[in-house]
């Protein structure tokens, strides 16, 4: 095991030569200078190991930038497991909080068996006024339970989500077999009826679409790579590997940003003029890890007229893992689900903090302001956070 001379305390940190900062329950200050030189009789980790070296139990939350403690609420800053189900990947992806109804949507695992060639994953939902309820009461061991709902057949391995969308979901599907990859609004409420917006690029099947969000202007726009041929749950990709934007009204379909080898995560900052794209290179076929393939954030500037993707530059790399699912603040601070848990950059593209679960994540949501909840497969996590979504709902 490799470790570094850091500390944790629940009241008070002492760093060599600084004052000493007030740090929250569940927090490790982790600075730069602190691991920056492991010298020649160092042990380095390899991508698979986490990067915790003071060794905590997670879940707690792990201070690189004291810029960072800003968004933590002081003594009640907390990050506890609400909700959990090992008999399968329940949580994984599309986070969806509807205000209307106080509820997170989320859908299960995108791996088979759960999403195969011949079966669909499925969405399910949690109350979070019993959430909520849970977490004042001050319990340790919360275990919320989650419905699954009964969706129509155009809904077919959900992927992606945001909104609410004009009262929808709106889901980004991979499809399965010869059953198309789908932009879908789903209604939140029963009976759950779903009305697709487009399924196809000119006649053509998408690769499987993945991450969906809608800018400023109202467009929407979705990530298509081709994970779906990667998980076997879909034939050869017959289009690149691209992100599309889609006028919901018209159901003009445009290709806006390509040359990416697996892009998955999209977001916009909080005014729409900067995209942020993830590219997941790091896994190859059969999802062989390829440790030198991309782990990259990507930011583009947006053009006011087209809503063309234009000017890519590296906005941040991962440390562990990839950068799958992406939200941002209404202070431009971006969240990536990775392999330890959820990663915080500021505007600047520097990693200030980490929500540290100590597993994979593939995404996470607001749940109204203050609160961030995390979806780890087999468990969800609720984390304490000073900030709110820029998802525009509608």
């Amino acid at each position: 095991m490799w470790r570094l001379g850091l500390f944790l305390s629940t009241c008070t940190l002492a760093v060599w030569g600084t004052s000493s900062p007030t740090i929250p329950p569940q927090t490790v200050l982790l600075l730069p200078d602190t691991f920056a030189v492991l010298g020649e009789n160092g042990t380095f980790r390899t991508p698979s190991q986490l990067f915790n070296p003071t060794s905590n139990t997670p879940p707690f939350f792990q201070v690189f930038d004291e810029s960072f403690l800003s968004l933590l609420p002081g003594s009640k800053t907390f990050v506890k497991q609400i909700a959990v189900n090992t008999s399968f990947g329940f949580a994984f992806e599309a986070p969806i909080f509807n205000p209307g109804t106080n509820e997170l949507f989320f859908s299960s695992s995108l791996t088979p068996p759960e999403s195969s060639f011949t079966h669909n994953n499925r969405i399910s939902k949690i109350n979070m006024t019993l959430v909520e309820a849970a977490l004042a009461s001050g319990a340790n061991n919360i275990n919320i339970p989650f419905e699954t709902l009964t969706l129509p057949d155009t809904v077919q391995i959900t992927n992606g989500g945001t909104g609410p969308f004009r009262g929808s979901l709106l889901l980004a599907t991979r499809g399965r077999g010869n059953l198309p990859s789908a932009v879908v609004l789903l209604n939140p409420k029963a009976p759950f009826n779903a009305t697709v917006l487009v399924d196809n690029f000119f006649g053509r099947q998408f690769n499987s679409m993945n991450d969906i969000k809608i800018h400023p202007s109202g467009k929407i726009f979705f990530t298509d790579p081709s994970f779906g041929f990667l998980n076997m749950q879909k034939p050869a990709p017959q289009l690149p590997n691209q992100v599309y934007s889609l006028d919901p009204d018209t159901r003009l379909v445009r290709v806006v940003a390509d040359q990416l080898q697996l892009p998955n995560g999209i977001a916009f900052n909080t005014n729409g003029k900067i995209a942020f794209v993830t590219d997941t290179g790091l896994f190859g076929p059969q999802f062989n890890v390829n440790t030198t393939g991309t782990s990259t954030i990507y930011a583009y500037d947006v053009d006011p007229q087209t809503l063309m993707f234009n000017n890519r530059r590296v906005f941040a790399y991962v440390d562990t893992g990839i950068p799958d699912g992406i939200q941002v603040d209404t202070q431009d601070n971006v969240y990536a689900a990775t392999a330890d848990g959820v990663q915080i950059f500021n505007k600047k593209g520097v990693l200030i903090g980490k929500v540290f679960v100590g597993s994979n994540v593939a995404n996470m949501a607001f749940a109204g302001p203050d609160m961030l909840l995390i979806l780890a497969n087999t468990s969800i996590f609720a984390a304490s956070i000073k900030a709110k979504s820029n998802i525009i709902v509608s």
